[in-house]
C-alpha cells in the first residue's frame, strides 16, 4: 500500500499492521522535532484505530536504524522539541503507556537515542549489520529516553550495568545472546520478519494480546504481587468481550476465529 503522511515520518496500513518508517535515511534516521511530533501524533492515530492490531517500527535505508537525537537540532537549541513531545515523548514510543504491540525491525546500527528507541518496543527483529549501545557516558551525559530504565529490566543487570557505564556498543549477534533481541536475520531482512512476526500476532484475539501484554509489562518492571493485581484487573475486560466466547465457540466448531476486536 502506498505510504502516506509527511516524508520525515512515513505511516503505511497493511491490513492489521501499522509500519511506522523513520525516513531520513541520509541524516542516519536522527530524531528531530519533526520526527518526534509526527510519530507522536502517527502513534496516537494507531492506538485509537480499532482496525489496527500491531505496530513495526523501521528505519528507511541501511545506514541506520536511527542514531538517536539529530544533535545539530540539539545544538541549535531544540532539544525540548526532540525529547518532550506528547503524549509519548522522544520518537512517540519512549513514554507513558501504549496498550498495542510494536516491533522493532533493525536493519543496521541503533546507537545512544537508537537503542532506546528500539527497546521501547515490545519485541525487537534485527539484522546482522545490526548494533545497539548507550555511549552518552562518553559525550557527558546520560541516555534520557528510557534506556537506564529499560535495559537492566530486558537484560542481566550486571551486564546492563557494564554496557550503561563503559558505553561499548554490542553487535547483533551478543545482543540476540544477551535476549535483547528475539529474532537475528541476516542483513536486509528484518524488516520482512518483522511484518511476519506481527501477523502471527494479529491472528490471535486482539484484547487478549492487549491485555496479555499490559500484564507481563508489570511483571517485568514491578513485583509479583503488582503483577497479579494487574492480571486480576484484565479478566473483567477479557470476559466481557465478544472475542471471550468467540475463541470457545470457533474451537468447538472447527473452525478459525473470527476475531472482532470488541
Amino acid at each position: 500500500m502506498q505510504a502516506v503522511g509527511p516524508e520525515k515520518v512515513l505511516f503505511e496500513r497493511r491490513g492489521r499492521i501499522a509500519l511506522f518508517t523513520l525516513n531520513r535515511p541520509d541524516q542516519r534516521n536522527a530524531v528531530d522535532p519533526d520526527v518526534t511530533r509526527l510519530m507522536n501524533e502517527r502513534v496516537v492515530e494507531f492506538e485509537a484505530d480499532d482496525d489496527l492490531w500491531v505496530g513495526v517500527v523501521t528505519g528507511a535505508g541501511d545506514k541506520a536504524f536511527c542514531a538517536g537525537a539529530d544533535l545539530k537540532a540539539v545544538a541549535g537549541g531544540q532539544l525540548s522539541g526532540i525529547v518532550d513531545a506528547e503524549p509519548y515523548g522522544f520518537a512517540g514510543l519512549v513514554r507513558g503507556t501504549r496498550h498495542k504491540p510494536v516491533i522493532a525491525a533493525v536493519d543496521g546500527p541503533a546507537l545512544a537515542g537508537g537503542t532506546e528507541l528500539a527497546i521501547a518496543c515490545d519485541l525487537i527483529v534485527a539484522s546482522e549489520r545490526a548494533r545497539f549501545g548507550l555511549p552518552e557516558v562518553k559525550r557527558g551525559i546520560i541516555a534520557g529516553a528510557g534506556g537506564l530504565q529499560r535495559l537492566p529490566q530486558l537484560i542481566a543487570p550486571m551486564r546492563a550495568l557494564e554496557l550503561i557505564l563503559t558505553g561499548r556498543p554490542i553487535d547483533a549477534a551478543e545482543a540476540h545472546a544477551l535476549g535483547l533481541v528475539n529474532h537475528l536475520v541476516p542483513a536486509g531482512e528484518a524488516l520482512a520478519r518483522a511484518l511476519e512476526l506481527a501477523e502471527e500476532i494479529a491472528a490471535n484475539a486482539p484484547i487478549s494480546v492487549r491485555e496479555s501484554l499490559a500484564v507481563a509489562r508489570v511483571a517485568i518492571g514491578a513485583s509479583e504481587a503488582q503483577a497479579w493485581a494487574r492480571a486480576e484487573e484484565a479478566w473483567p475486560r477479557i470476559l466481557g468481550s465478544e472475542d471471550a466466547a468467540e475463541g470457545p465457540r470457533a474451537f468447538a466448531e472447527g473452525r478459525e476465529a473470527v476475531w472482532r476486536g470488541r
